[in-house]
Formats: C-alpha cells, structure tokens, sequence
C-alpha cells in the first residue's frame, strides 16, 4: 500500500504548467520517445533513490522526483489521462495542484472509488504578469519565484515550472528559427556557387579571347600562361602609373587645344615659327587626359619592344655580309600594330638590331640612360645636344622602375654631309623580372610637341633590353626603328643612311661598349706602358685618357652638321665638294680665344675600314700623308690602350724635325674603332702642358684644335640586296662577293681646324681659306696614294 501511494504521489512532486497555464503532472508527458522538455527533465543526474523513486536536479537546483520503472511510467499514464478526463468534465474552472490528492483507502480497496487529481489554468493575469517577468529576467532566482507566486497566490514550484517550460519553449521556437534561416541560406548559397562554376566554365579573357577555364579540354598552355599574367602586370602598372601621372595642371585656355597633330613631314610653313630645342625649352602643361594617353602609349611601347627584341626570324633577317639584322617591314606590319598610326608620306622605315655583351652592370646603364647629360656624354659620337623637357614619373621603390620623361636630342655622325635628326620622345625605363627595358616612343599627339615639318623624324619603339651577366658585363640587345625624311643627304652616304647603318642599333651599341672599356681604364689601377719610366703613374694615365676624350668630343661635335653650324660649300661638286664653316671661341673651356676656321671633306676610298683605320693610326705611317709632321721622324713616347682590340688608344707622339735647328713638336693621338664607326683624331699640344697633365695635372688647361679622320662603312651594295630580299621574301641577305669593291669600300671624312686670328673682330681673308682648303687637297692626294688608290 504504502508503495503504490508513493507511485501515485510522484506526479504531483513534478506538478507544472504548460504554455498555456494547465497545470500537468509532468509524469503524464513521459512518452517513449521523450520531447525536448522531457529531456531536460530527464538529463539531470539521480542524487538519491528511495523505494523506487530518484530524485534529480534541474538548472535551478532544485530537486525533483523521477520515477525508476517504465512499467510504472505507463501506469501512471493511464491513470493521469483518466483522472484529467474527470476533472475536465466535473471542475471546468480548474484547480490547485495542492488540492489534488489520492484517496489512499480506495487505492487499497481495489480502486472503486478513487479521487481525480485537478488540473489548474491559470488565469490570464497570472499568465501576463508571469510573461512580464520573463521578459524582464528569465532566470528569476528563488526568491523573485516566491515573492511573484505570493502575488499571484500560486505555488513556488508552479512558478518554477512555468519559468523552466517558457525557457525551453523560447529555445526550441529559436532553434526551429535559425535552423530554418541556415538552410534557406544553404540553398542560396548552393544555387550561387552552380551558377559560379557555370560562368567558369566559359569565362572568357577580355584581353586575349581565351578560355580561362584549364579544366578538361580546354588546357593553356605556360606560354599562354605567361602571357596572361604579363598582361595583367601591364595592366596593374598602368592603373599605378596613371594614378600617380594624373595631378593638378595649369588651366590651359580653350582655344590652344588643337587636338591631335595630323602625321605630316610638310614643310609648307608661310610664317617661320620656333625651333625644335626653343619648342623643348618650354614646360608641356599636359591635361589630364593626355597625360593618361601618354601612359598608355609608354606601356603599349614597351609590350612591343619586348618582344621585338625577343623576336626571331621571319621577322628579322640577316645580312651575311654585314652580320646585321634588318627587320622584314611586312612580316612586321602582319604581327603589330603601329602605335604611332600610319606612316608620313615620304617617310622611309629604319630598323635595326644588335645584341652584344658591355663591360657594365645593368643598374649602372639604366642609371646612364635616364639622365640625359650621362646619356649624351656617354654617346657623344652621337649626340650633339640633348636635354629633359620634363619628367613625368618617378618609380616608387626604385625611382629607375618606372621613371618616364619627355627628351629632345639632336642625333650626329662626324661628316658635314649627313643632316642631323632632332628627336622629340618620351623614355619609360622599367624592370621585369631578371631584365631592366628602356623604351623610346615618339609623343606626336601632345599639344606642346614640335610639328613634324621641324622633326623631321619619329621614334617607333625603340630601345633596349638589358640583363646582368656575370662579373659585371651586361647583356644588351638594343633595337632602333624610326621613320625619317632623308632629305638633304649627300649621294655618297646615301646607301649607308637608308639601309639603316647611319643612325642604327650597330652604332649605338657599338659606341656604348667602347665607352664602357673607357670608363673601366679610367677606374684600372694598373700603370700604363712608356718608353719614359718617369710618365708611369696612374694619375697621368687617368688625365692623359680624359684629355684624349674631350679632343674626341671635340671633333665630333665640330664636324657634324649640327644646327648650330653653318657649313658653307667653296668649291667641287658631286664627291668632290669642300666645305667651310668659321666659328668664335669665346670662354671656350679647352679651345684658344679667337677665329677658328674649319674645313671638311668626304670621299669614297676603295679600301676596307678597318686597313684605312691601321694606316691613319699607325704612327709609323704618319709621314706619308701628314703634312705638318715635315717629314721628320715620329717617336711614340707614351702609348695608353683603351680596350682589347687593336688601334683603340692614345699615344703622345713627337716629331723630330730633320733640321736641326727646328725644335721637336708634340702630337696627342686618339684612335678608336668598332664595326659601325673609326676615328682618328690629333692635336698639336704644348709640350709644358702635357708635362703637367703627366704628372696627373688638370686635363682641361690645355687648349688644343682638334682635326682628323672619321672613317664609316660603305653599304653601297647593301639596298639593291635588301630591296631583293624584300621582294623575293628571303630570310637571310646572301653575300654580294667579298671581292667586290663595294664589299670592302670606306667612306672617309677628313676635317682640319686652324685658328685664323686671336681677335675676334678679325675678318677671314682668302688667304686662310687657300691655305686649309690647300692642305686637304694634298692630304686626301697623299693617302690615295699611298693606298694605291689613284
């Protein structure tokens, strides 16, 4: 008896309420698969057990009964779902969990008459203020429960209960919630991805037109790859270009904007206007957009020389004869795009390419490149005069990575008889990867650029590309492509001028490496060879290559047909012509004060260049054709080498006079030589003056006129072939016959200077001019014949 009371007692210890306010035994709701309330009534942990039943604790503490046995589970199911049947029939208004009761006589009885336990609601007061202290705490602790029980005249534990099932009800409602959200979100996210993976599959590169999908059949190949990731390199360096090119500008009226300057070499000009060095002068003051269009330009020229230089046959070919690579005009126009827009009318295409090794590092040369006076020092030979116009970028790691400016320079070759060309171009240096690349393009679209009628020439990309070898050379492949007006050439260069040798990558390469051996025999520390042991040092060695240098520079700048010159033709016609020009040396650092005259000739010897350099520079020979040597012995007291190659030195000569009476005189003597070009240029010195420079002194204390010789190749038979193969569509220019005349024909210019008068208000008398144009005349005789070419 006592047993079965105990089993009837345990639902009313776990007396609660729903949701709703019905107060339920909650050993009613255990069911074989128990509800999420139930399981946290079920998980607590049995802290004592007696005569069948445990007790456990819920989240607050408390304690409450569990029953032990499912059988008795079961019983008191049926049992409680009867005893709510009648009291929902007998007491519709509900009652108190207290008043429940079981009658223990009638249990004994056998059950016959048994009292129903009543379930209370609660009132829809209790519910709404039980609701208010949920949302204001819903963990109340004990004495918060009895305090609102009091209140609401209900049991402790009724209010514990509630509080319990509203929490996991609460949970479950927001577990359903989010489980909901998360697998909408999931689908979305599914649907997303499937349309993600269907874009892939035919994504297409706005650049090359290629699939970028590498799944399946559709494999790119690492040349493929590599152009992809160069593109998108060019692309990230013209947006970080850009950004940082496009500032505030002047504001420019409207009316000066004139648009885009129409390609035109039209000299049809009725007002005489600036020229191109006082149109450089100026600032550009670019807009906005042309400076994005010049980025664009720089970045497109750039592409475009690297692979040009890269490039291999069909689109260079090579004269066997020369070992020059010439570029196939139609093949080029098949692969690339002219950036520059159509050719001038009457313009002809020059291009050229030369790859070879220079005893410098790659930095130390970008360095040279991208500062126009290193750049026109370095390349003297070429340049008559050059200057920055303005730059434009900087690189931000490097300031050489990434460096873009605006240049003018006036190109040379040491012959009156070859016009020079003034270049108006904008430089962009930049490094890639294990190569540094400099790139010129010309900049004929700005507002500020010189008109084509003054240029005369435009720079398709040209440059160089540069990689570090080892112990300090560099390799260099260096591409020169111009279009030029070649009017006003004489008819002796005109084959050498327009097969691109006069102004081509031959050149330029050329005169790079013999000034690189120059700068590395100025930094040797080993002594030079001397007949005198008292000149070996190398402080004089250093002043003695210096003072040679600036003689050179000298020369070549006096001979050329630089703008600043007014050569005058006196006499001849055809190969014969004599050419005069009279100029002021006012603080002249190096030159005597007064009225210089000078006087210039060309002509074409049938001799190889490199047998008439030999004879001009071998001191041994010098009486033969020097007039000013007087027939007396020449004596090479001091010899310095400039390089590997023969003839490339400078050497103090002393002539010894037959008379005995005649004092001695000095010579200085500069001979340098590569496959595009040969001087040999010499001055009388002082002789106290050179003592000094031996002695490691001041190099430019000494005042000197330089004369001399220029030797350049003869490529008379070179357009008929190359007009051959560009008509037939040969690769490789086959060899015209190495005993051809034409194959081993020099062009020689020769030029003298004579300082006419110390005053400068001196005017030049016929008889000055007679006495230069004399001494030609007999030199040019001498050397014929000595080379048995008369």
């Amino acid at each position: 008896m006592n047993n079965t009371s105990r089993r009837h007692e345990a639902p009313v210890e776990r007396a609660g309420t729903d949701g709703d306010g019905l107060s339920l035994a909650p050993a009613a709701s255990f069911l074989d698969k128990p509800s999420p309330t139930e399981r946290i009534f079920l998980s607590g942990q049995p802290v004592c057990s007696k005569d069948g039943v445990e007790t456990s604790r819920d989240d607050e503490g408390d304690s409450f009964p569990r029953l032990k046995s499912r059988g008795t589970i079961r019983k008191v199911r049926g049992e409680d779902a009867e005893s709510k049947s009648l009291s929902s029939e007998n007491n519709p208004d509900g009652a108190s969990a207290d008043d429940l009761d079981l009658d223990a006589s009638a249990v004994a009885t056998g059950g016959k008459q048994r009292s129903r336990k009543r379930c209370y609601r609660h009132t829809q007061h209790q519910i709404q203020e039980m609701e208010r202290m949920f949302k204001e705490c819903p963990h109340p602790d004990e004495k918060a429960r009895a305090e609102l029980s009091k209140e609401l005249n209900l049991d402790p534990r009724q209010v514990k209960f509630w509080f319990q099932n509203k929490r996991t009800q609460m949970k479950t409602q927001q577990e359903r919630h989010d489980n909901n959200y998360l697998r909408n979100e999931n689908d979305k996210l599914r649907a997303e991805i499937k349309a993600l993976k269907d874009a892939l599959k035919q994504a297409v590169c706005s650049k090359c037109g290629m699939l970028t999908n590498s799944s399946g059949g559709n494999q790119v190949s690492p040349e493929d790859q590599r152009s992809l990731v160069d593109t998108v390199e060019m692309d990230a360096e013209l947006n970080l270009l850009g950004s940082q090119f496009v500032q505030t500008v002047p504001v420019v009226p409207s009316n000066t904007l004139n648009g885009l300057i129409q390609p035109s070499f039209s000299s049809n000009n009725s007002r005489p206007g600036p020229s191109v060095a006082e149109i450089a002068a100026h600032p550009l003051c670019l807009t906005d957009s042309e400076k994005l269009m010049v980025v664009e330009l720089a970045v497109a020229a750039m592409e475009e020389l690297a692979q040009i230089a890269q490039a291999v046959e069909p689109l260079w070919m090579l004269d066997l004869n020369s070992n020059i690579e010439i570029l196939d005009k139609q093949e080029y126009q098949r692969q690339f795009k002219n950036i520059i827009g159509p050719t001038v009318n009457g313009a002809t295409v020059e291009a050229t390419r030369e790859t070879d090794m220079v005893m410098m590092d790659a930095h130390s040369l970008i360095e040279t490149f991208m500062d126009v006076d290193l750049w026109a020092q370095m390349f003297s030979l070429i340049i008559s005069r050059a200057q920055r116009v303005e730059t434009l970028a900087t690189g931000s790691v490097d300031p050489l990575d990434g460096a873009m400016q605006v240049v003018y320079a006036e190109l040379q070759l040491p012959t009156p008889f070859i016009p020079t060309r003034e270049v108006y171009f904008l430089r962009y240096s930049k490094r890639l990867e294990h190569q540094w690349l400099v790139v010129d393009i010309c900049v004929d679209s700005l507002r500020a650029n010189p008109p084509l009628s003054l240029l005369k020439c435009r720079k398709r990309p040209s440059g160089c590309v540069l990689e570090q070898t080892a112990n300090g050379y560099s390799k260099i492949t260096w591409v020169e492509h111009v279009e030029v007006d070649n009017i006003g050439v004489h008819p002796i260069y005109h084959s050498l001028v327009n097969s691109g040798m006069g102004f081509g990558a031959q050149l330029w390469v050329g005169t790079l490496q013999r000034q690189c051996k120059l700068i590395a025999n100025l930094l040797a520390k080993r002594n030079f060879s001397s007949k005198d042991t008292v000149l070996s040092n190398k402080e004089g060695r250093a002043s003695m290559l210096k003072l040679a240098e600036r003689m050179s520079n000298n020369f070549c700048a006096g001979v050329s047909a630089a703008t600043k010159h007014s050569w005058i033709t006196l006499s001849g016609s055809g190969t014969d012509e004599f050419k005069v020009v009279i100029r002021e040396s006012i603080d002249d650092p190096g030159r005597p004060p007064g009225v210089v005259l000078s006087a210039a000739t060309s002509l074409r010897l049938p001799v190889s260049p490199e047998r008439l350099f030999h004879f001009l520079c071998d001191h041994n020979c010098r009486t033969e054709w020097d007039i000013l040597s007087n027939m007396g012995m020449v004596e090479e007291t001091v010899h310095v080498s400039k390089g590997d190659s023969f003839g490339n030195s400078v050497s103090l000569l002393k002539v010894n006079s037959p008379s005995s009476g005649s004092s001695s005189s000095l010579i200085l003597q500069d001979c340098s030589s590569d496959k595009s070009c040969s001087l040999v240029v010499y001055a009388l010195v002082d002789v106290d003056a050179m003592k000094a420079v031996l002695n490691g002194g001041d190099p430019d204390a000494v005042t000197l006129l330089p004369s001399g010789f220029a030797i350049l190749p003869d490529r008379h038979a070179l357009s008929p072939c190359i007009n051959h193969v560009r008509n037939s569509g040969y690769r490789k220019l086959s060899s015209m016959g190495h005993n051809s005349e034409n194959s081993h024909a020099s062009l020689l210019t020769m030029a003298f200077q004579i300082l006419v008068d110390h005053e400068l208000s001196a005017k030049l008398s016929l008889e000055s001019v007679a006495t230069i144009n004399n001494l030609i005349s007999s030199t040019v005789t001498r050397i014929k014949r000595a080379l048995l070419c008369e």
